[in-house]
């Protein structure tokens, strides 16, 4: 029988190992028997096989890389040449007799065992120690290595990441490297020394440069407490994860890429930024046409290379399984909400079948809520529906919706329901039977998102268009620092605008540059984003009322309401002079956000629970409108608060949040009632009833208060 190549390379150095391992045996002393004999010499044997340099690195590579074959570990050990051959058979040989290395006989590849594992790590632990024991200082980079304290690599950190004179680098290297010796530390980490030097920088009054060498990342008890306290995550490990990485970047944006007096801002409380771990990464809100994006199939050029490449789809299974996709892919591109057109075109040739279209829909809407969330809050995904044709799909979609939200205890997928060409009337039986069971439903007229902001697509656009809209100003601050004076107030708040929108600008041109550059694969591949997307920047105004009639001491009439509209008017001449000097459309908007609470939280820390917070009606600002349900019946167009709201709907040319409160006890015939009345007298709202949910079983089939009838639970969110 003819022997490989390999095994007669193993074979030839078999009797020199027997030899070399009789030198092993102690001469100097008798020959001892039993255990302790064997346990001596296994150890002896070990501590030769660690003696080579050559056979560290031969567990190093099978550690590393893993099962290889006898050729593959050959050349990455660097044994190329045939004249090598005969030693490199002799080094495994001695690891595969002292069961360091295995090889699994029918893939024919080699394998380091956890006895190699172990003898691998005890090898870097003697090297590191014994580095140490030398009395000399030496750093244990961020790259996993311990190496000697080396001066120079300052100086070429600070050059090179702070961008220092030279001159300067090294006169902060030489006190560095003083204090570091007066220590008297063998021990070092790259994070000590460059704490050091950030001192040292900010000592010598070089905050800038400090700026850009600081390292960014958490504390450890931060750390502790974020794995202690997984009441806030509920996407497991990935929230975690995500939470960290947001927190880095948070961090990044206000030290290193807002101007100063914008991070400024923000962190005082002047103005808010939404999302700023991913501010400059993904846009705020997408509007798109799905049918367009799934006509050519799913192209992801070299992205995402995990993901299913579905061709042109045109069985129905087809069609929902890369909607699916879709819908999981685009919501990773944008922060807070994708609104999705041409949903009932993209199954118009399916109308024949809508039972089947109906389960099919539910199960994709189903299989896209898994998709990964970047904040605590997950990106809405909205389908538009324009009311006024392909009726029967329509109703089907609906439906499929009102079978999702049934199995969801809190859907990330709403609707936008879309009146103006169409009677409300159709769809508000269902939609009221949904709003019911917790589900989103949004009613407009136009494309408008579910946070109530005005889609800023033209023509030339075609089917894309894009917000950023996570920048909130703070009125009632501004209000406290204008002595009570409206005119100053107003000059304050355009003071404020011009640095935010320059910002936002500047926010824009990043997430082009990183979208072109493919970190936004389905806005760079499918949608032409970079030729053809209409972008608008929007301003969101936070606590207007309170501004207005708590803190500059206006009356809630005729002439106070006529000061609330100036304010209006005066953001939305700021924003558009400043947007054509930037070249970007800007429009002012007033929607729910989370700046409403922290404002009210800062101010009442700032100012005191005084009279003008003390009115307040909750913990947080005014967000748009709202409107209670239970007096809709009472209203006509010539009510105040219908009137008023529609004025502001008017004034704001980037969308107004009106909020059509649902009692919580309310039926869905009575939710049905308040919908098609609201309809005749404002042309976009949001109907919002709050729903009990179990926070141990996500039970919330039935209404309950105190505790879950399902599992018993008193966690009720």
């Amino acid at each position: 029988m003819k022997m490989s190549d390999e095994e007669l390379e193993l074979d030839i150095d078999d009797d020199l190992d027997d030899d070399i391992d009789d030198d092993l045996e102690d001469d100097d002393s008798p020959k001892r028997s039993g255990l302790l004999q064997s346990t001596s010499k296994r150890v002896r044997m070990i501590f030769s096989v660690m003696a080579s340099p050559n056979r560290i690195d031969i567990l190093r590579i099978l550690n590393s890389k893993g099962p290889l074959t006898y050729s593959e570990l050959k050349s990455l050990a660097g044994f190329k040449s045939k004249k090598e051959s005969g030693k490199f058979a002799y080094h495994l040989r001695k690891l595969l007799r002292q069961s360091l290395v295995a090889l699994n006989k029918s893939e024919r590849r080699y394998t380091i065992t956890n006895l190699g594992k172990l003898v691998l790590s005890l090898a870097r632990q003697i090297e590191e120690r014994s580095i140490i024991e030398s009395g000399k200082m030496y750093v244990r980079t961020s790259h996993e290595s311990i190496e000697e304290f080396n001066s120079h690599k300052i100086i070429q950190s600070l050059v090179r990441e702070g961008s220092l004179p030279l001159e300067l680098a090294q006169k902060i290297t030489e006190e560095v490297e003083n204090r570091i010796y007066k220590y008297q530390t063998t021990y070092l980490t790259g994070s000590l020394i460059r704490e050091m030097v950030n001192s040292v920088l900010l000592e010598h009054g070089h905050e800038d440069y400090r700026n850009k060498l600081a390292r960014l990342g958490l504390p450890v008890y931060d750390v502790q407490e974020m794995i202690s306290n997984l009441d806030n995550v509920d996407n497991g490990a990935e929230g975690l994860l995500f939470n960290t990485g947001q927190r880095v970047f948070a961090e990044h944006l206000l030290t290193n890429i807002l101007p100063k007096d914008v991070a400024d801002s923000h962190l005082s409380g002047d103005l808010h930024i939404t999302n700023p771990g991913v501010w400059s990464m993904i846009p705020d809100t997408i509007f798109v046409n799905v049918k367009e994006l799934l006509d050519d199939g799913i192209d992801l050029g070299g992205k995402y290379l995990d993901v299913s490449r579905t061709p042109s789809s045109k069985q129905l299974d087809e069609i929902t399984s890369s909607l699916s996709i879709m819908i999981s892919l685009l919501s990773k591109e944008a922060s807070q909400e994708i609104v999705l057109d041409g949903l009932p075109q993209l199954f118009a040739k399916h109308s024949k079948s809508l039972p089947e279209l109906e389960q099919k829909l539910t199960n994709a809407f189903a299989t896209a809520s898994t998709t990964s969330k970047y904040n605590k809050t997950s990106t809405n995904v909205s389908i538009r529906l324009q009311l006024g044709s392909d009726t029967k799909i329509i109703h089907s979609i609906i439906n499929a919706y009102k079978n999702f939200t049934k199995m969801t205890p809190i859907p990330r997928i709403g609707l936008i329901i879309d009146h103006d060409k169409g009677k409300i009337s159709d769809v508000s039986a269902a939609t009221a039977e949904i709003i019911s069971l917790g589900g989103k439903v949004m009613f407009a007229k136009g494309q408008t998102s579910s946070y109530g902001i005005t889609s800023g697509a033209t023509k030339s656009s075609g089917s894309l268009s894009i917000t950023l809209q996570s920048v909130s100003i703070n009125l009632p601050r501004l209000a406290f620092e204008s002595n009570k004076d409206e005119t100053y107030f107003r000059a304050r708040l355009a003071l404020l605008m011009k640095p935010a929108l320059s910002s936002m600008a500047l926010r824009k041109k990043d997430i082009s540059d990183l979208t072109r550059r493919g970190l936004n694969p389905i806005l760079a591949k499918n949608t032409q984003y970079m030729q053809r997307s209409s972008v608008s920047l929007v301003v969101n105004l936070v606590g207007l009322k309170e501004a207005v009639f708590n803190i500059l001491g206006f009356q809630d009439n005729k002439e106070g309401r006529e000061i609330l509209h100036k304010v209006i008017e005066t953001a939305v001449d700021v924003a558009a002079k400043k947007g054509k000097e930037l070249g970007d459309p800007v429009a002012i908007c007033m929607t729910e956000t989370e700046s409403s609470t922290r404002f009210a939280t800062l101010d009442g820390e700032k100012y005191g629970k005084n009279s003008a917070l003390s009115s307040m009606e909750s913990d947080s600002y005014s967000e748009g409108v709202v409107i209670n349900a239970s007096e809709i019946a009472d209203y006509t167009a010539k009510s105040e608060p219908i009137s008023e709201c529609n004025k502001l709907s008017k004034l704001l040319n980037g969308g107004l949040l009106v909020t059509l409160k649902v009692n919580k006890d309310a039926k869905p015939d009575e939710i049905k009632k308040s919908i098609e009345k609201t309809s005749e007298l404002t042309s976009s709202f949001k109907p919002v009833k709050k729903i009990a949910i179990c926070g141990e079983c996500g039970f919330k089939d039935e209404p309950f208060e105190d505790k879950c009838p399902k599992c018993k639970s008193p966690y009720i969110i």
